[in-house]
């Protein structure tokens, strides 16, 4: 998509980005609605560390109205699960952003 296309752009032109990779159609996460599949893994170099974005789920709206409910439902899902697997020192952090200062915004926090 033009969202995804310009998020990658992004992710390359930052040097906060460590690495990134685009999630294959086979990482999916099982919900009660079907299986959703996240858009991508991202690590990030903060004044505190390394922190990886395991998953972030690119839209061009971040309003749960503008999505489909299906959709909206089954990103909630995966948000569900990444959080129920937040453990440890330093557990990867799932978040939905539309540009890449979004996410740097939220790995300084």
């Amino acid at each position: 998509s033009d969202t995804e296309r310009a998020f990658a752009d992004q992710l390359e032109k930052n040097t906060a980005i460590k690495v990134y990779a685009k999630l294959p159609g086979w990482f999916t996460v099982p919900t009660p609605l079907g299986s959703y599949n996240p858009d991508w893994a991202v690590l990030v170099a903060t004044p505190d560390g390394d922190k990886l974005y395991f998953v972030v789920e690119t839209k061009s709206s971040l309003l749960v109205d503008d999505l489909r409910r299906i959709e909206a439902d089954k990103i909630k899902c995966g948000a569900a699960h990444f959080k129920a697997l937040a453990v440890g020192e330093n557990p990867a952090v799932y978040g939905k952003f539309k540009d890449v200062e979004g996410l740097l915004g939220a790995a300084t926090i």
